[in-house]
């Protein structure tokens, strides 16, 4: 018999946000309100719809999917005219951190672009699994009765049961419906890590691979075990330095790098479309195109998509040098590593390039949500 279905409720935000006047967020005068108001717009245009969202999240409020609407009723905006749209529909509301300086941690992630073959050969091992049928994922709050409230997804039996879902080394080990071959379980592992993957196939097409859900194992950082364990210095840590450590050890079943990456138990599995177009990012969980540096992934079982966020933070993303990053950003994707109130990754775009940015971010910052006049975070 098939477990019935348990409400989850989200821990409450401690300390509750603080209210605050738009004259308080430095630099908000300055950013390209247009460009977070078309971030925005996307969003609303997907919502309004009545389209579900690649994964789901907190339900956005009656008042958000108003400001949604008139965000679609508007006219082709100005920068001017856009900063008003948030003046006049939101109101800031400080995000303090349960840390003694009251701030929150950003990090970044990106879009890789992998050489990839839709068949194995000696050079491409690593199977990117599609969905299996046995999956079944969980909305935030409907997690089953009895199941630990950390799993976000079962296995439902041939006779209805549910059980926790295997974890990594089990699934590796039992295999799958592989939708494409990479090269090894290193570039497999952070294609999953970033949720998404732009394949690039011998004979120069590209295709897409994109998040189908996940088994609903908690996430674990490898980095921060690698460092806790002494293996990399918090200091030499990066995404090149990681890559080369696993490599490095060994990627074999058994051997020490293939054995850190299975400590992950969270699993990922895709789906491969061919409807490319570059100049868009892959699909975040809201289920819209991501834009770089506008799009936020957040925790979904405490905010809904949709949401503006402005971040202050002095940041290393345009150059290996930190510098001021003050801006409006719209949360469009969430992820299991992305847990807390003042939590964000910030998408940085595709490739290599954006790929080093990205890794480069792990830094305190002030986050401020903009929430709609009349609700309170």
């Amino acid at each position: 018999m098939a477990a019935k279905a348990r409400a989850r409720v989200s821990p409450p935000m401690t300390p509750k946000p603080l209210p605050l006047a738009f004259e308080a967020l430095d630099g908000f005068v300055d950013d390209d309100a247009l460009a977070a108001f078309v971030a925005f717009r996307d969003w609303a245009r997907f919502a309004c719809a009545g389209a579900a969202p690649l994964r789901a999240a907190r339900p956005p409020s009656p008042r958000l999917m108003a400001v949604a609407r008139a965000a679609l009723a508007a006219a082709n905006a100005d920068a001017g005219a856009a900063r008003h749209f948030f003046l006049d529909h939101f109101r800031p509301w400080r995000i303090v951190s349960a840390a003694p300086d009251g701030l929150g941690l950003l990090t970044g992630y990106y879009e890789p672009l992998i050489d990839a073959s839709p068949t194995p050969t000696p050079e491409f091992r690593a199977p990117a699994l599609a969905r299996p049928r046995d999956l079944v994922s969980f909305a935030p709050g409907e997690g089953p009765q009895g199941f630990d409230p950390a799993l976000a997804g079962v296995r439902r039996r041939a006779d209805g049961t549910l059980v926790p879902y295997p974890d990594r080394a089990t699934i590796e080990a039992q295999g799958g419906e592989p939708v494409a071959w990479l090269a090894d379980a290193v570039e497999l592992f952070f294609a999953q890590v970033q949720g998404s993957a732009r394949l690039r196939f011998a004979d120069g097409r590209e295709e897409r691979l994109v998040y189908d859900g996940r088994n609903g194992r908690p996430y674990t950082s490898i980095g921060r075990l690698l460092i806790e364990e002494g293996e990399i210095a918090e200091s030499e840590m990066s995404l090149a330095r990681l890559k080369g450590w696993l490599r490095a050890n060994g990627l074999a079943p058994g051997e020490k790098g293939r054995a850190i990456l299975q400590r992950n138990a969270s699993y990922v599995f895709f789906r491969r479309v061919d409807d490319v177009d570059p100049a868009l990012g892959p699909i975040g969980g809201a289920g819209i195109a991501l834009t770089p540096l506008r799009s936020i992934a957040v925790d979904r079982t405490l905010w809904s998509y949709g949401l503006p966020f402005w971040i202050d933070a002095a940041l290393p993303w345009r150059s290996d040098a930190a510098s001021p990053f003050r801006r409006l950003t719209i949360a469009h994707d969430t992820g299991s590593a992305i847990v807390g109130p003042a939590r964000a990754d910030i998408f940085f775009g595709g490739g290599d390039a954006a790929g080093g940015r990205a890794g480069a971010v792990r830094h305190r910052g002030a986050f401020v949500v903009l929430a709609p006049r009349g609700d309170e975070p």
